[in-house]
């Protein structure tokens, strides 16, 4: 796959730690907005989610296999998303990736960022001497096991005028049984799998963040820079008088000009 020129561009990298579901969510729409008036320069944002169902905007609620007392008894929540995908599971144990970038300073081409995220994925994986793929039809990263194919990493994204937002979820050490709630990225009969689970030992999830940043800024062309939550937030702040002036009169997110996939 043709990877982007010697990066001049820079991209912010930051770990953001365990954060909730629907912080992230806003946290994202932030930085979108930012983004769009040319406030920052792209930014990945990677985090971990305590346990917590999404159901994309192409998805069907029936593959929720959990009523609500199963899923309270279980401290899961539940939240419809404006992401594309079905269904999925984040948790403790996978690192998520929303990167938000400016796709007109890429390349104007969903299918082409989607197919650069699993490339991502794929070369981090070989990393650990593990050979993942693509799945013809089925968005993610997967991996043939004893058992058959198995997912290692799902994805799901939100595009509004080529400023990107999701992304991917990442198993490192996520305990698949909650997989079981659903019917993963709407598929019955293949299974997720954990890089741990995988190499049968214990991977450190900073080691695996490292090598997405890294294969990140290669194929996107991009210097990573890494940037502390804080840092993002008080640029954020310092964006916050700018954005509203640069969008006053301009509707929230407008149908036209988004997409999802």
């Amino acid at each position: 796959m043709k990877e982007t020129s010697a990066a001049q561009r820079i991209s912010w990298a930051v770990d953001a730690g365990r954060i909730a579901y629907d912080s992230a969510c806003d946290l994202q729409r932030d930085l979108a907005r930012a983004r769009k008036a040319g406030l920052i320069p792209d930014v990945l944002l990677l985090c971990e989610h305590p346990h917590v169902i999404t159901l994309g905007r192409n998805g069907k609620r029936e593959h929720l296999r959990a009523g609500d007392p199963v899923l309270r008894q279980m401290q899961v929540e539940f939240r419809s998303s404006d992401r594309g995908g079905d269904i999925t599971y984040h948790g403790p144990g996978q690192i998520v990736g929303y990167p938000i970038l400016d796709l007109a300073q890429h390349r104007r081409d969903v299918r082409w960022y989607v197919e650069q995220l699993e490339e991502v994925m794929i070369r981090a994986t070989a990393g650990f001497g593990i050979r993942g793929k693509r799945l013809p039809g089925a968005h993610g990263v997967w991996v043939d096991t004893p058992a058959g194919e198995e997912k290692l990493a799902a994805l799901g994204v939100h595009l509004s005028r080529w400023v990107t937002s999701h992304g991917f979820a990442y198993n490192v050490s996520t305990e698949l049984r909650y997989f079981d709630l659903i019917v993963p990225c709407g598929i019955p009969d293949k299974r997720a799998t954990s890089l741990e689970r995988l190499l049968a030992r214990a991977v450190s999830a900073g080691e695996v963040r490292s090598r997405l940043v890294e294969h990140f800024g290669r194929l996107f062309g991009l210097a990573m820079v890494p940037t502390s939550r804080r840092d993002l937030e008080n640029a954020l702040a310092d964006a916050a008088e700018p954005t509203r002036t640069a969008f006053a009169g301009v509707s929230q997110d407008a149908a036209a000009g988004e997409s999802v996939l």
